[in-house]
């Protein structure tokens, strides 16, 4: 029985602890389809390292994207291609004085 309840205990704290780490993804994850627009709508072939930041700011404001902008974004060349990349991290609390650390990090040509 003590068994049974201990099971169902880790199993409501696991899904407590991945309801509160889901945003931290989703935002992600919005951060990764506003680059991948930009490479593919074609913004890329004229544009400088300031219309890149600008055409991801536009992105971001629309798709409510906080954690980056467009200052924050790595971009260099590889090959004749721009790649944009970006790193952040988001500390998400999980319970009283416990927080986990997620580092994200993510670029154009993954």
């Amino acid at each position: 029985m003590t068994t049974l309840l201990l099971v169902v205990v880790i199993a409501v704290i696991g899904a407590l602890g991945g309801l509160k780490i889901a945003p931290a993804y989703l935002e992600y994850y919005s951060v990764k389809k506003a680059i991948a627009a930009i490479v593919t709508s074609g913004e890329l072939r004229t544009a400088t390292v300031a219309d890149v930041r600008k055409a991801f700011d536009k992105r971001a404001q629309i798709d409510n994207i906080t954690v980056v902008g467009g200052p924050d974004l790595e971009i260099t060349k590889e090959g004749g291609d721009i790649v944009i990349s970006f790193a952040y991290p988001k500390k998400v609390e999980l319970f009283k004085n416990v927080s986990l650390l997620i580092e994200f990090s993510g670029s154009s040509n993954k």
